[in-house]
């Protein structure tokens, strides 16, 4: 059984800076696309970034300041977040699929979310 398991999230000023990670068990991620999501209250979930062995993705709103990253003898995922500005605040989903994507119905697993709040 896959499971993803999140932690870092929490309450920071504007310009700050938080460190996501992703715990997987069950999936060997380095053969799978590992992707971050988040979902603020009243919208839809969107994609922020994924990894595969091929690269990296991201969406406009956080190039440049946003890093996504793995370390494969962890089994982790991580989601450098820098000069947060306070419409990133959601809940940040890590996801498991099995193709590079930025859809996240092609997404297989899913964890339980982290909340990230930045305050102004």
């Amino acid at each position: 059984q896959v499971q993803l398991v999140e932690s870092g999230g929490g309450l920071v000023q504007a310009g700050g800076s938080l460190r996501l990670s992703c715990a997987a068990s069950g999936r060997t991620i380095s053969g799978y696309t590992m992707g971050w999501f988040r979902q603020a209250p009243g919208k839809e979930r969107e994609f922020v970034a994924s990894i595969t062995w091929s690269g990296a993705d991201y969406a406009d709103s956080v190039k440049g300041r946003f890093t996504i990253s793995r370390d494969n003898a962890k089994n982790t995922v991580f989601l450098q977040m820098n000069s947060l500005k306070p419409e990133d605040t959601a809940v940040y989903y890590c996801a498991s699929g099995s193709i590079r994507a930025t859809s996240p119905r092609l997404y297989d697993y899913w964890g339980q979310g982290t909340q990230v709040t930045v305050s102004s």
